[in-house]
């Protein structure tokens, strides 16, 4: 998934990058909620983790802001507010969980994952293209009858390739799903992955479809 993180919190902001990003997440931190905007409008996030103490702005009139705009995407209030006034009011104003600081990395893990497999239910997230098939939801890849045990970075790979099925993806718009902004990676690391998810779809020696257009980026389409 790609997390937007909005935590004011520098060593706590840096662990759950570094933590989010181990377990196979692009995640992008701000420590400022006027910043949200502009955030929102250059990326398209799965899920946010927004704190209520921020400076400039509180958390609720960020959450009420861009609720009230129509943005869908499903937040996530991690804050030390514990009281069951301000839960109630983190949940009124639009959130889609709550919890509290201080809080077991493994929880946060397990709400994030359920707020995912939410939202990829909502939208009926099975993208099939031939007989290749994508659950949104679970992650998983399956050509034909055969699984394809996809690393979460592919599984991102072929989630793009697949939501533009016979479309030319360029490189910049699939290492802009594929990494955070601060990811220092080398040049070629896009095309490690495109190789590794090309093996995997033709191990049961099926036909290619994973295509590379020479400079500008790669194509999945049926019968290549």
């Amino acid at each position: 998934m790609r997390i937007l993180i909005i935590e004011d919190d520098e060593p706590l902001r840096s662990l759950l990058r570094r933590g989010l990003g181990e377990d196979g997440h692009v995640v992008d931190t701000i420590a400022d909620g006027r910043e949200v905007d502009a955030f929102l409008s250059i990326s398209a996030y799965d899920v946010m983790i927004l704190d209520l103490n921020l400076p400039h702005e509180d958390g609720l009139s960020i959450l009420r802001r861009i609720r009230a705009r129509g943005e869908a995407t499903p937040v996530l209030i991690l804050t030390a507010r514990d009281a069951v006034e301000d839960i109630v009011a983190g949940l009124d104003a639009g959130a889609d969980d709550y919890l509290c600081k201080p809080f077991a990395f493994a929880e946060l893990g397990a709400r994030l994952r359920s707020l995912g497999r939410r939202q990829a239910e909502w939208s009926g997230d099975i993208l099939q293209l031939g007989d290749l098939r994508f659950d949104c939801a679970a992650r998983e890849a399956r050509r034909g009858e055969r699984n394809l045990d996809l690393t979460a970075k592919e599984a991102a790979f072929l989630e793009v390739m697949m939501r533009n099925p016979g479309r030319t993806v360029t490189r910049s718009a699939l290492e802009e799903r594929l990494w955070d902004r601060e990811s220092d990676r080398e040049s070629n690391v896009l095309d490690v992955y495109a190789r590794r998810v090309r093996l995997k779809l033709t191990l049961g020696g099926e036909a290619q479809m994973l295509q590379t257009v020479r400079g500008i980026g790669y194509r999945l389409e049926v019968g290549s």
